[in-house]
């Protein structure tokens, strides 16, 4: 799909806030309400929107714990793993990495005994090795839709 700015605009705009009304898209980009959603629809069938989510702070909701596991996996076992990663709740990112370890995660749990078990379990498919998080100074966010260019 060619993008233009204004599709840029439109992603920009859904990832500061996924609420936003179509009314307000459409004053912002100088469109109609019915040429944004069906530029919306547009990116959502090419995939380039995925979802519409809401923000937690994970503390609030007793997850005190935030960690950054590194795992070595080797190849023959990544589909079990997948499926393994995929059901455990408290994995919030899983991603196969370069380097010396294979995969990296983001988990949270609601103590460090919990964590703990959790890298026991992970060590059945390799080594592990953990950073638990002390603060984050920037948070999760959006690419920049506006500079990004498509083919």
């Amino acid at each position: 799909m060619n993008m233009d700015d204004i599709d840029r605009k439109i992603i920009r705009l859904l990832q500061d806030n996924a609420r936003i009304s179509l009314k307000t898209i459409a004053e912002k980009t100088f469109l109609s309400s019915p040429a944004v959603s069906a530029r919306i629809e547009k990116m959502e069938k090419e995939g380039i929107i995925t979802g519409y989510h809401a923000s937690v702070d994970p503390m609030k909701l007793g997850y005190h714990i935030l960690a950054f596991i590194h795992l070595d996996v080797i190849p023959a076992d990544k589909p079990k793993f997948y499926a393994y990663a995929a059901e455990v709740p408290n994995v919030l990112e899983c991603c196969c990495v370069t380097g010396e370890y294979s995969m990296l995660m983001k988990v949270a749990f609601q103590s460090t005994m919990e964590l703990d078990m959790f890298i026991d379990q992970l060590q059945q498919f390799g080594r592990t090795s953990t950073q638990i998080v002390f603060s984050t100074q920037v948070g999760p966010r959006g690419v920049d839709a506006e500079d990004g260019e498509t083919a």
